[in-house]
């Protein structure tokens, strides 16, 4: 009974003691291979050397791990034919190894530090978010406040130079007023050349003037006083000896007075607009020459929709005495025209009637039409004109070109009878205009000055080619304006004569060539720049190798005029500068006997008060 007991307790202890080992082991179970038994006992599995644990977790990462789970050996079989009866119980937990290369060496940092944290603040916008992506029209941005400083209403300069040169200029301003601008000025040169006796020049020139700003209506007006003195100061350098004379003074004196009212400008539908001006002067030289003129002119203007109907028209005045004659010359005019325009025309059409009366008895109907037309948009337009009119014979504008003029001026009114032009103007670039023309104009008793010498020894007259002279030309302009710092501007003349009677268009130049330029340099320095070639002419003064059968004529060569300036500012108020012209210093001629002013230079002070 005992050693029955005894097998019995045996066999528990041997099943307890085995089944913990053979736990570990992956079991497969197949009916064709029956399972193999682990080949070490438990117990030399539980007494394995420290070494070999240190490699138990690289085999465990390479031996897949089997499922435990209760499915009948389902996952662990080489098929699905295994007995359901068949699992696996694990009795002992599973206690990790990690190996030596995996573990953490660094050390956590134990302080307790707080970071920093800036305080931020946020102002949200209340703006709604816009979905257009069209581009937008720009808002209007409100002018700069103007900064308070002090405003030099008048202004004075004066200075000299070489040749005698005596400058000086002022004017004057009542200041700041939208409403009411009076003020005045007073000019003075004076100039004397060494290369002939009396070579002298003076111009002084003096006005006033106004202007008022109403409600309806502006109101200008304007005096004036100018006084020319020269001497006739001509002598032909090749008679041998030379003669022995005391130049004659000549001296032309001019008071001028002009007042004007005009309607402002609305912008309104069908606007109605008018002006009426008044222009007067009275005339004087050193000898018995008087002349006296006023012109009444103005216009009326009604506005319908894109068409504009008007009316303008002149009463021109005028009486002219000398020694040999007095006369009334006086000229009415009347312009009727209409008027259209569009976004990309322009159409003028209209007639000038015209009417002589006193030394003159004539009547004209002459056209005045203008076209221009866009053929690039906002850059280049062509233009078309075709006119004409009465040119006024006067003593005083005769003697502004030519001083020299002798007494008793043959005085006879030229024509313009038709004067047709075309041309293109615009941009070519930013900054970059232009403006280019062709003409040809058809001129009755074209005007001409030549000398008088036979009688006068150095004096000139006026003589008319009688008949229909035709003078055709192009005309060309450019003015580029590289930035609010720097201009520059030319203009170039070239002209063709057909005349009617005379042999050449006596001291008429055929080219001429304008160009300047001015320049900002800073605050404190400006400098300016101008250029004036013109070319060769003809006076009917024959020379000694001259015959009855062939005439030989006095030439007059083409001369250019280099001249410049430069102004520095102290300051606000005080400047100095200096301007000197003639730089290439010819010896040139405008007129035959009279040489201009060579090289000369001079400055001065500029005062701001």
């Amino acid at each position: 009974m005992k050693l029955r007991y005894t097998i019995t307790l045996l066999t528990f202890l041997t099943v307890f003691y085995f089944v913990p080992a053979s736990a570990q082991t992956k079991k497969t179970t197949d009916k064709k291979q029956p399972a193999k038994t682990a080949k070490k006992p438990a117990a030399k599995a539980a007494t394995t050397k420290k070494a070999n644990a240190k490699t138990l977790g690289d085999a465990a990462s390479k031996v897949q791990a089997a499922d435990t789970t209760k499915k009948g050996g389902q996952n662990n079989a080489p098929n699905n034919n295994s007995s359901l009866a068949e699992e696996i119980v694990v009795t002992t937990s599973y206690k990790p190894v990690l190996a030596e290369a995996v573990k953490i060496r660094r050390n956590p940092d134990l302080e307790d530090k707080m970071p920093y944290k800036a305080p931020l603040s946020y102002t949200p916008l209340d703006k709604k978010l816009a979905q257009d992506n069209n581009i937008r029209q720009l808002d209007a941005m409100k002018r700069p406040q103007e900064q308070d400083s002090t405003q030099y209403n008048n202004y004075a300069k004066a200075g000299i130079g070489s040749m005698k040169t005596t400058f000086g200029e002022a004017y004057f301003g009542n200041g700041k007023d939208e409403a009411l601008q009076v003020g005045g000025y007073v000019k003075h040169l004076a100039q004397s050349g060494s290369s002939l006796n009396k070579q002298n020049d003076s111009r002084q020139e003096v006005g006033v003037f106004g202007k008022s700003i109403g409600t309806d209506n502006t109101l200008t007006g304007r005096i004036t006083y100018k006084r020319h003195q020269t001497y006739f100061y001509g002598l032909d350098q090749d008679l041998t000896p030379p003669p022995v004379f005391e130049p004659a003074k000549q001296t032309f004196n001019t008071i001028g007075a002009e007042g004007e009212i005009a309607k402002n400008f609305k912008d309104e539908e069908n606007a109605f607009t008018y002006a009426a001006k008044f222009n007067g002067y009275i005339f004087s030289n050193a000898y018995s020459a008087k002349e006296s003129n006023i012109v009444l002119s103005g216009y009326l203007n009604k506005t319908v929709k894109q068409f504009y109907a008007g009316l303008s028209a002149s009463l021109d005045l005028g009486s002219q005495k000398d020694i040999a004659y007095s006369n009334n010359n006086s000229i009415i005019r009347a312009n009727p025209y209409i008027k259209f325009q569009g976004d990309n025309y322009k159409i003028d059409a209209g007639v000038n009637i015209a009417k002589e009366f006193g030394m003159s008895d004539r009547f004209y109907i002459f056209p005045a039409a203008k076209l221009e037309l866009q053929v690039v948009p906002k850059y280049v337009r062509l233009f078309a004109e075709a006119k004409g009119d009465i040119n006024k014979a006067s003593i005083r504008d005769y003697t502004d070109i030519n001083p020299f003029l002798g007494e008793n001026i043959n005085l006879i009114n030229s024509v313009d009878k038709l004067d047709i032009t075309l041309g293109l103007k615009g941009t070519l670039a930013p900054g970059l205009g232009f403006k280019a023309a062709i003409y040809r104009n058809s001129i009755k008793n074209l005007p001409l000055f030549v000398n008088n010498f036979a009688a006068t020894i150095n004096k000139y007259q006026v003589i008319y080619d009688n008949g229909d002279a035709r003078v055709s030309g192009f005309n060309g302009e450019l003015d580029f304006k590289a930035s609010e710092d720097v201009n520059v501007y030319g203009r170039v003349e070239i002209k063709d004569y057909k005349m009617a009677s005379e042999a050449q268009p006596w001291n008429l130049p055929k080219f001429i060539l304008t160009a300047g330029t001015s320049i900002h340099v800073n605050d404190k320095v400006d400098i300016n720049g101008s250029l004036m070639f013109r070319g060769s002419t003809q006076d009917p003064l024959q020379l000694a190798t001259s015959t009855p059968t062939s005439s030989v004529y006095t030439n007059v060569k083409s001369f250019a005029d280099l001249s410049g300036g430069v102004t520095y500012k102290i300051n606000k108020q005080f400047s100095v500068f200096a301007q000197a012209n003639n730089i290439l210093n010819a010896t040139s001629k405008t007129w035959v006997y009279y040489p201009n002013y060579g090289f000369n230079i001079f400055g001065g002070v500029g005062y701001a008060f």
